[in-house]
């Protein structure tokens, strides 16, 4: 039996539920808002967890319960947990190219890009600390601009981000991408590399999930769920 903490409009807890749903493993999810404490199973939450922060993941097996917290320990519990489904490729270079931009998305886009664009969006939103403010938004979308143009030349240059492999490297960067993508923040008519990419990504079964999200106060774009966008 396993519970995924999270929230839906968070890159971090996308990371762990589309990771989970690619390696089959059956999860029960339970909705946190870290901007509103009095709603949700926040309590049991606040108690198994010391950070705070989702998501986390508790499983229950025959010895006991395990408790994860944090995207990158949970994908990579995931993952070695069983060999079906493998996200990390068996070639050491990929593998290691596969964390180094799942670390890009988890450090450096969060800092640059999230911790501009979702705050000023989604977080002040939620918390009812003002409107959005139009300087740092237009920097986080410089920065986006920046990032974007990057991937968009790994792409040119290989099947997925990190190689010839689906891997963490690409549910990290649709947990990211699609949280903007909520937002209409990506003009898809400038990437078509990187849209290409992400219309596979989307067509996948694990990402079904996070296509029907809806976030009270928020309205994604009409070509948010569609796969041929």
């Amino acid at each position: 039996m396993r519970t995924l903490y999270h929230f839906a409009l968070h890159p971090a807890s996308r990371q762990a539920r589309i990771t989970l749903a690619e390696k089959k493993l059956k999860v029960t999810e339970s909705p946190i808002n870290p901007w509103q404490l009095d709603q949700g199973d926040w309590k049991k939450f606040e108690d198994i967890t010391p950070e705070g922060v989702p998501p986390t993941l508790v499983d229950v097996i025959p010895s006991g319960e395990i408790i994860i917290t944090g995207a990158r320990a949970i994908c990579e519990y995931a993952n070695d947990g069983s060999t079906r489904h493998p996200l990390l490729a068996e070639d050491i270079v990929e593998r290691a190219e596969a964390r180094r931009l799942a670390d890009w998305f988890d450090h450096k886009f969060a800092q640059e890009v999230d911790a501009l664009i979702l705050h000023e969006k989604v977080e002040k939103s939620i918390a009812g600390a003002g409107a959005a403010d139009p300087a740092i938004l237009r920097e986080g979308r410089e920065t986006l601009a920046h990032h974007l143009g990057y991937f968009c030349w790994l792409l040119e240059r290989r099947d997925w981000l990190a190689g010839r492999y689906f891997s963490l490297a690409d549910i990290a960067a649709a947990a990211h991408i699609s949280c903007l993508d909520f937002l209409g923040e990506i003009n898809w008519r400038d990437w078509p590399t990187l849209k290409e990419w992400y219309q596979k990504v989307k067509s996948r079964p694990s990402m079904r999930p996070l296509l029907m999200d809806r976030i009270p106060g928020f309205r994604a774009p009409r070509h948010y769920t569609d796969l041929d966008f």
